[in-house]
């Protein structure tokens, strides 16, 4: 695959990052965003004009539209486009956590998520052709403690992606929906807000996922042939599996 032209949300750090560089590496022209524009520009200067940096933030719906709608040639007819900015905040209890933290992670990977979609996909429509792939988690189906609103929001990435599916009955339009486990990025780092011990702590004595096992499965699915489409990639590290249901033996008829 090359000679395509991808759009990547949250380039910056992470998998974005990883994405963006295997995508422009396989050969083809890739549109960058970010808030941080000071980590985009070196892809500009290390791959040159097969790049375009949009510097706006997701949430802010109307200058990432105004942004889109002024990509210039070779970059205006997108032909994949990553779902891939999204964050965690926090892991408190539902009791406990803070409702701005709350807000920002619908408004990130929902609101953003969709209003890149919607702005991108009739031009994918129009020309009948085309991949969206959503960076989901396994958090949108197995849920833990301290998950509510972030597992919350990836299971809707979950079934927009299927959704779309459906609604795109009949088109030459694929659907992809990456759903990662445990993997070491930035992302803990921001759950924590920088707080490093707890950053640090999920990954001790594991090996995770990095980002360019992320990068080389979006590459997978994107690279195979246009009659094939993968809905759903789940992936997990091997030290990494399922968790038991849990049992509180404290709480009973008489407690």
């Amino acid at each position: 695959m090359k000679n395509k032209v991808c759009f990547i949300t949250g380039a910056t750090s992470g998998f974005g990052s990883a994405i963006a560089r295997r995508f422009l590496q396989a050969g083809n022209h890739v549109v960058i965003t970010g808030r941080r524009k000071e980590r985009l520009i070196p892809f500009q200067k290390e791959f040159g004009d097969r790049v375009a940096v949009v510097h706006a933030d997701i949430c802010n719906q109307t200058a990432m539209q105004q942004a889109i709608d002024a990509l210039p040639e070779p970059f205006s007819n997108i032909d994949i486009l990553v779902n891939n900015a999204g964050l965690a905040l926090g892991l408190e209890t539902a009791d406990e956590a803070f409702l701005d933290d709350w807000n920002t992670m619908i408004d990130t990977n929902i609101k953003g998520l969709v209003a890149v979609t919607r702005a991108i996909l009739p031009g994918m429509v129009k020309r009948n052709t085309g991949h969206i792939v959503n960076l989901g988690s396994i958090a949108g189906t197995y849920p833990y403690s301290g998950g509510n609103v972030y597992g919350a929001t990836k299971a809707f990435v979950h079934q927009f992606s299927l959704n779309l599916r459906a609604d795109l009955f009949g088109k030459a339009i694929r659907v992809t929906c990456i759903e990662p486990g445990l993997a070491e990025t930035e992302f803990s780092l921001i759950r924590f807000k920088g707080e490093t011990s707890k950053a640090e702590a999920p990954y001790k004595d594991v090996t995770p996922l990095s980002a360019e096992d992320i990068a080389d499965s979006v590459l997978y699915v994107t690279s195979l042939p246009e009659h094939v489409n993968i809905n759903r990639l789940e992936l997990m590290p091997v030290m990494q599996s399922f968790a038991g249901l849990k049992v509180c033996r404290t709480l009973g008829p008489d407690s």
